[in-house]
């Protein structure tokens, strides 16, 4: 080929298939390992993978001893060493590379197996190649098992002439045993998926319930107002026309009616004794971050902007998202010092909560995905008002919580 020639389409074709096939049975995991049982389990130990070692070193040891002690010895002690690491090594990797295992094993049989009978030196070979398929039914694509159980047919009756029976009942337990354990898996890992899914639902459905009758005190108080002004106002004018008095007199009237129904709507939503405590807003901020001051963390406040009454909503709102993300902090990264920060725009409120890393040896950390019940309920306060909220780490490993919170008092669009 000249210097500035360029490959053949045919030898590109070729590279490129080699390396899919490396890439494939060097990586061997076509799909994660599932997560062990507790009791498979100890700290950053995996039994089963301790397991796989001790077996490979029982079976190296008893297959070197069975070239060892035939008569006459067959090959020399460094060749015997060398037979049985392959045939029994790939069983310490099969847990983490099943596919690589399974063709190493492969490999090994199919090289020691013109010399020697699998009934004697090749047992703990064979017992070794069969957990490595095992592992291959587990872990790795359709087309995968397939093949590797048609390469264990094939190679039973070819190259160690087992009967056709055999060979197919060789390859058939682990490659059923392989998928009974995965399709085991796959359905728990799709019924923990809907749990989650359905907790989250439910977590946010009692979130919105809970915001329902903490709002319902702040539209009665508004309605009340609403009729209280409709009823006095014809008296702030003299002789005032009957039809001026009729349409104060319905707005009362309607303004009466409405409240009605919001006590029998926090009726179906209360499933306890009513709560008759005032709302809180960030008037009393001040409490809260004392009562966390009290529990042992160290809080820190900032004000920004200029501070003026806010919506009711917005107020009730923000004191519980600063509320809400205080006690994640003090359960997730326990002793950890936390940032608040209150902003006064001209268009809304912006609040952010900050937590940095929890002190050495303190238990807990913060989430890593910004999951969880707490950041729902946030989230969908924020929501509700048209605003929104992010929570999720920093890149100096600190947990941010920010909230927007528009003061137009306009309903967030498209929202249920």
């Amino acid at each position: 080929m000249n210097p500035g020639s360029s490959p053949s389409p045919r030898t590109g074709r070729g590279a490129t298939a080699v390396r899919r096939i490396a890439t494939v049975v060097a990586a061997g995991v076509t799909r994660p390992p599932a997560p062990r049982p507790r009791w498979l389990v100890r700290g950053r130990v995996d039994l089963v993978a301790v397991a796989d070692v001790i077996v490979a070193l029982i079976c190296l040891a008893a297959t070197s001893s069975t070239l060892s002690n035939q008569r006459p010895p067959p090959v020399s002690g460094g060749v015997g060493l060398v037979i049985s690491l392959a045939l029994c090594a790939p069983l310490a990797v099969r847990t983490y590379l099943p596919l690589t295992a399974w063709c190493a094993s492969a490999l090994a049989l199919f090289w020691v197996g013109g010399a020697y009978s699998p009934v004697g030196v090749l047992a703990g070979g064979v017992l070794v190649y069969i957990l490595c398929l095992y592992a291959v039914a587990v872990r790795c694509e359709s087309w995968v098992v397939v093949t590797a159980g048609v390469a264990t047919v094939i190679g039973g009756v070819f190259v160690y002439g087992l009967n056709p029976v055999t060979a197919i009942l060789t390859a058939a337990v682990p490659v059923l045993a392989g998928l009974v354990i995965r399709t085991r898996r796959g359905n728990t890992e799709r019924l923990a998926v809907q749990e989650r899914r359905h907790e989250g639902e439910r977590a946010l459905l009692e979130e919105r319930q809970r915001i329902a009758r903490e709002l319902h005190d702040v539209v009665a108080h508004h309605m009340s107002v609403i009729a209280i002004q409709a009823e006095a106002a014809p008296y702030k004018i003299p002789d005032p026309p009957k039809e001026l008095v009729e349409s104060f007199a319905e707005i009362r009237a309607s303004a009466l009616s409405g409240l009605h129904e919001l006590r029998r709507v926090l009726g179906v939503l209360r499933s306890d004794a009513p709560d008759t405590t005032p709302q809180p807003g960030l008037g009393d901020l001040d409490g809260l971050l004392q009562s966390a001051r009290n529990a042992g963390v160290t809080v820190t406040a900032a004000i920004s902007g200029t501070a003026r009454p806010l919506p009711d909503g917005v107020d009730l709102s923000a004191y519980r998202i600063v509320q809400e993300a205080l006690s994640n902090a003090m359960r997730h990264a326990p002793g950890a010092p936390v940032e608040v920060k209150l902003y006064y725009g001209e268009a809304a409120l912006v609040v952010e909560i900050r937590n940095e890393h929890p002190p050495a040896g303190a238990r807990g950390g913060v989430p890593a995905d910004g999951g969880g019940h707490g950041i729902i309920g946030m989230r969908e306060r924020a929501t509700m008002l048209g605003g929104n909220l992010q929570a999720g780490p920093t890149e100096k490993g600190e947990f941010l919580v920010t909230a927007a919170l528009p003061l137009d008092n306009k309903p967030a669009e498209n929202q249920p």
